[in-house]
């Protein structure tokens, strides 16, 4: 599916390399997450002001998702991690000036431009691990990028508790460490332009190849692959199942088991069923089963832990969140290579729309807190309440299933 375009170097250094990208993606993430509750604090925000937050994050996937594809074709992916990561730097920068004014429409700026960069490199490093060898092993790789980005996620806490009072956050405390990761990201930046990066090509990717690529040949618009039309729904709806647990563990906990002390700690098991999911497919992807049928199953799976988490009690409909974390694992690193295959000379366009589709994680999970809002019957939604709010999370299974079954065969009939 792939070639180097340099020969001298081969694919363990640039999956090492681009393993440290992923962490810095998962790094990101993670300080972003743990500032939310300090700015809620420090500009005593709304529930619907909060969602700000969230949202200046993932519009930049929308915005900025299908401009990615024309950058990365006319610099390759290595510049664009490159300025990826320096965007991300001034985003990080930005929080400082930020947090000196006291201003939450410059923290709101800050988070935009970010993500920007996130957009960038999301749309650089996804197609570049997919097609940096062997087809049938596509979710392993992404498996072993995913284990890297959800350590990264762990330490961002662990960073930040060197610098700062993690139980009570000043936004004036957060402008030392953002010095800090906005240095990381430049020396980050610099490193990839100068490390051995070679630039791989999708099969047919080249103009001269492209008649080589049969299903590719005579496409005019990346609008004529409908089998990659159904992977970006499929990337849409699964971002959003993704991220609802991650979302709502701690509201749906504190409304199973009260007020407990440590309710925080609860986020960690949407973490722990994400990486054994992840490394149940570098073991057993393709050795045991084909990363297609490894996603109808976990497909399957999340179906099955929708209903237990609807139907359960809710002492043991709380640990069915665990479950659907795991099956959520391998969707992402199987979606992405079943929707960019035959793509040819566009697969960098491809690749911008799938990272468009990251605006899921915004969208779901609002109506998710929509319909917990339009069924509680008081002021404080019950565990019931959030139980037919889940209900949102089988059609969107459903649908993945569909897609890991037929829906990416649609371009051989």
């Amino acid at each position: 599916m792939s070639k180097f375009s340099n020969n001298k170097v081969g694919p363990v250094v640039p999956l090492m390399i681009v393993g440290v990208v992923f962490f810095m993606i998962g790094f990101g993430v993670g300080i972003s997450g743990f500032l939310t509750p300090a700015l809620r604090s420090a500009f005593n925000l709304t529930t619907g002001q909060s969602y700000l937050v969230t949202a200046a994050i993932f519009s930049a996937f929308l915005i900025f998702g299908r401009p990615t594809g024309w950058v990365i074709k006319k610099i390759g992916y290595r510049r664009a991690m490159m300025i990826a990561f320096f965007i991300m730097a001034l985003g990080m920068w930005l929080f400082v000036p930020s947090s000196k004014a006291v201003s939450f429409p410059l923290f709101l700026v800050a988070l935009f431009v970010g993500g920007i960069g996130n957009t960038l490199l999301q749309g650089a490093v996804n197609p570049y691990i997919t097609i940096l060898g062997p087809e049938d092993t596509a979710a392993v790789r992404m498996s072993l990028m995913g284990i890297m980005n959800k350590l990264a996620w762990w330490m961002a806490p662990l960073f930040l508790g060197l610098f700062i009072d993690l139980a009570k956050v000043d936004v004036n405390d957060i402008i030392l460490p953002f010095y800090i990761v906005t240095g990381i990201m430049i020396i980050l930046g610099i490193f990839v332009y100068f490390a051995p990066l070679p630039e791989v090509k999708a099969e047919g990717e080249d103009e001269e190849e492209a008649a080589e690529s049969s299903y590719a040949a005579g496409k005019t618009s990346i609008l004529q692959f409908p089998h990659l039309l159904l992977g970006v729904f499929a990337l849409f709806v699964y971002v959003g199942i993704e991220t609802l647990p991650m979302a709502s563990i701690i509201d749906f906990a504190r409304a199973t088991f009260g007020d407990i002390p440590n309710l925080e700690n609860y986020s960690k098991f949407v973490t722990l069923g994400l990486v054994a999911g992840y490394i149940f497919g570098v073991i057993a992807i393709p050795r045991f089963i084909s990363q297609q049928k490894a996603l109808i199953s976990f497909a399957i799976l999340g179906i099955g832990s929708s209903m237990l988490l609807i139907y359960l009690p809710p002492q043991y409909a709380f640990y069915a969140l665990l479950m659907i974390s795991f099956s959520n694992s391998l969707m992402w690193p199987a979606i992405w290579p079943l929707a960019l295959k035959d793509l040819g000379k566009f697969t960098k366009a491809g690749a911008s729309l799938l990272v468009m589709a990251i605006v899921g994680g915004a969208v779901i999970p609002l109506i998710f807190g929509t319909i917990v809002d339009a069924v509680k019957t008081t002021e404080q939604a019950v565990v019931a309440n959030y139980q037919t709010a889940y209900w949102i999370m089988v059609p969107c299974y459903i649908f993945i299933l569909y897609f890991a079954i037929s829906g990416h065969k649609i371009r051989t009939k």
